[in-house]
């Protein structure tokens, strides 16, 4: 992929979240501190606003900066999560990634993610999203039905009592809610396929 289509990528990635952000707003309000949506719309306008500086930069380098704007510019508990989602993807990554390079980084990212927020799937986070997904692209599924994996696991995170994170302190109030996190994550995830089948 070159510079001009990584770029596009990021691009789509980011007007995808921002367009969300009310959506997501509005689950956080549910259960967690309300503001779920506006600090991701935050630190991906961040990294819309720092994306020409690191334009020709390769996968690993760009994602490790595109990390580093959402840990400083997100803020709260996902600031640090998605900050090290896209950090930990940049240095598992070759700087000229093949199709079959994704899965394993992915799982080393959530890795990461899993230590920086000392939880498992089935918490009610972003991981019950991320490891569905992981395990769709190690089984080598389509981009379409690797978009329906986020998106019915995001869902599958409404029947979920939460046990990290503010919304945990809602206790059995926390079931019936869609996890914001998840939903981002199913979020970037379809940004991603959708620009992917958009390019063959």
């Amino acid at each position: 992929m070159i510079a001009s289509e990584r770029v596009a990528l990021i691009e789509a990635v980011s007007a995808a979240v921002i367009a969300e952000a009310p959506a997501l707003t509005d689950l956080d309000q549910a259960i967690g501190d309300g503001d779920h949506g506006i600090n991701m719309k935050r630190g991906f306008e961040a990294v819309l606003a720092d994306l020409p500086q690191h334009a020709e930069k390769p996968w690993p380098d760009l994602l490790r900066a595109i990390g580093m704007v959402l840990v400083m510019k997100v803020g709260g508990a996902s600031g640090p999560l998605f900050g090290t989602l896209f950090m930990e993807l940049g240095k598992a990554l070759p700087a000229e990634p093949a199709a079959g390079d994704l899965a394993p980084a992915l799982a080393a990212a959530i890795v990461a993610v899993q230590a920086r927020g000392r939880s498992e799937p089935g918490q009610k986070t972003m991981l019950d999203v991320l490891v569905p997904v992981q395990q769709a692209l190690a089984a080598g599924q389509t981009a379409p039905d690797i978009l329906q994996t986020a998106n019915a696991a995001a869902d599958a995170t409404i029947a979920l009592k939460a046990v990290r994170g503010r919304a945990s302190f809602l206790g059995d109030r926390s079931i019936g809610h869609m996890d914001p996190g998840a939903r981002s994550v199913a979020v970037i995830v379809g940004a991603v396929v959708r620009f992917l089948e958009g390019q063959r």
